[in-house]
């Protein structure tokens, strides 16, 4: 860090708390999601506003220090925390007003999910975001946005009409269609590579009472699960967003397992999932009309926070027969019971897969399918094993795989992954990366290199 009198300086220009190693609260607040991840800064700034962020940007470049980033923690990659450095920590952030009459909303950066569907619910309004109400909706946001409305309404960065963003130089700029068009468009899918955003503006949809659950059949009728799921993925209404693979129920058996939310009327949603509902007897099967925001929680308690994680994933170019056997037999090796092993995984289609390529910096919407590979486990111990067996069913699997991938999902796999998650977009957000950051500034992140 800094010498001592500009640390205290920069202290006194913060409305939020400056944290030191041995406060109070700064072994919890750099804490984050992913329980493999143990960074400790050297500083963390709680920001309460955007003069903060401003106060934070200068202070770290005018002392060369590296910077991350937190807004929900939820990074997989751990990219919330750095070593030394500065953590900037967004999540006090929570400011939120939504307008009814025009079905917009403002949101803060260090909004969850659930915070935010909380209170667009309250006027029966939603907009795309993701399917753990623990996620925060900055870092989800700005890496594209999957969820369970984005067959309806596409991504979370297809509802953004505008962002905040404090650029490297410690400018406030806005980000839109009318200001800063460019920005715009790189911050729809670029992750935090161009700034740090203090507000996202939402376009929201009405959305009352969804039907919504799950079904899930015995493990030994996996391949005719997912073979009947391929054909009924691919015939569903953009009104249906599902997501497939197989699991260990909590102290129960092994399944293959289909999600669902159908955000029509519940009686044609009933007619359409029946097929899927009745293929033979179900283990589990939990589809029922709930509000929208008990459907975001519905997968909460299988990713608490505190365990390991260490996830691969790609999007599929090819769900057929060979990848389903590949798939369960991999998963049958699993050896932690709380593994997900997401094949073929989310399903991309509706209004999502009809934005153009280009439109947007997200630039994987040809793809039918998000297969992941979520390993999850308490134990230190048995890190080798599970991330060992990650990687070979991983390697088992590469057949059946695009060469994109979902930057939400992204470990710390370096630059040719990062490449291939921002896909035939790169050389255009380079351009961007060299006019908004040409020293790499934001490089906490799943980094875009400047070339300048």
């Amino acid at each position: 860090m800094a010498d001592e009198t500009a640390v205290q300086e920069f202290k006194k220009r913060l409305r939020g708390e400056l944290l030191r190693p041995g406060d109070a609260g700064y072994d919890s607040t750099r804490k984050v999601f992913n329980a493999m991840i143990d960074k400790r800064p050297g500083a963390i700034a709680r920001c309460v506003g955007a003069a903060d962020v401003v106060a934070c940007v200068e202070f770290a470049r005018e002392h060369d220090l590296e910077v991350a980033v937190r807004g929900g923690g939820h990074s997989i990659a751990g990219k919330a925390v750095c070593d030394g450095g500065l953590m900037i920590d967004l999540s006090r952030m929570k400011g939120i007003r939504v307008d009814p009459v025009r079905r917009t909303v403002r949101a803060e950066p260090g909004l969850t999910l659930s915070e935010f569907d909380r209170e667009t619910q309250a006027f029966r309004l939603a907009t795309t975001l993701g399917v753990l109400s623990t996620t925060g909706i900055a870092g989800l946001t700005l890496g594209g946005g999957l969820g369970w409305l984005s067959g309806m309404y596409g991504l979370a960065c297809d509802n953004l009409i505008s962002a905040d963003v404090v650029t490297a130089d410690g400018r406030l700029l806005t980000a839109s269609t009318a200001e800063n068009e460019d920005l715009f468009w790189g911050v729809r899918g670029g992750s935090g590579n161009f700034g740090i955003v203090t507000s996202f503006e939402y376009r929201l949809h009405e959305v009352g009472p969804v039907l919504g659950g799950a079904v899930a059949y015995p493990l030994d009728k996996a391949r005719e699960v997912l073979r009947f799921y391929r054909e009924f993925a691919s015939a569903c209404p953009d009104e249906l967003s599902t997501q497939a693979g197989m699991m260990r129920l909590p102290g129960g058996p092994a399944v293959a397992i289909v999600g669902g939310c159908y955000c029509g009327s519940p009686e044609e949603g009933e007619k359409l999932l029946k097929p899927l509902r009745t293929l033979s007897t179900p283990v589990m099967d939990l589809f029922g009309v709930r509000r929208y925001v008990e459907m975001q929680s519905m997968l909460d308690d299988f990713f608490p926070p505190g365990r390991r994680q260490y996830w691969k994933s790609n999007f599929l170019k090819a769900f057929n027969d060979e990848g389903i056997e590949a798939a369960s037999a991999c998963f049958a090796a699993a050896p932690s019971p709380h593994t997900f092993f997401w094949f073929p995984g989310e399903h991309m289609h509706g209004t999502a897969s009809r934005v153009g390529l280009t439109a947007t910096a997200f630039a994987h919407r040809q793809y039918a399918h998000n297969f992941s590979i979520f390993s999850q486990w308490v134990d230190a111990g048995d890190s080798e094993k599970n991330i060992s067996w990650t990687r070979q069913c991983w390697d088992a699997m590469k057949p059946f795989m695009a060469s994109g991938v979902y930057v939400n999902y992204l470990e710390e796999e370096g630059d040719p992954r990062a490449r291939e998650a921002y896909a035939g977009n790169y050389e255009r957000l380079v351009a961007l990366k060299n006019k908004y950051d040409p020293t790499n500034f934001f490089r906490v992140n799943h980094n875009i290199k400047p070339t300048v």
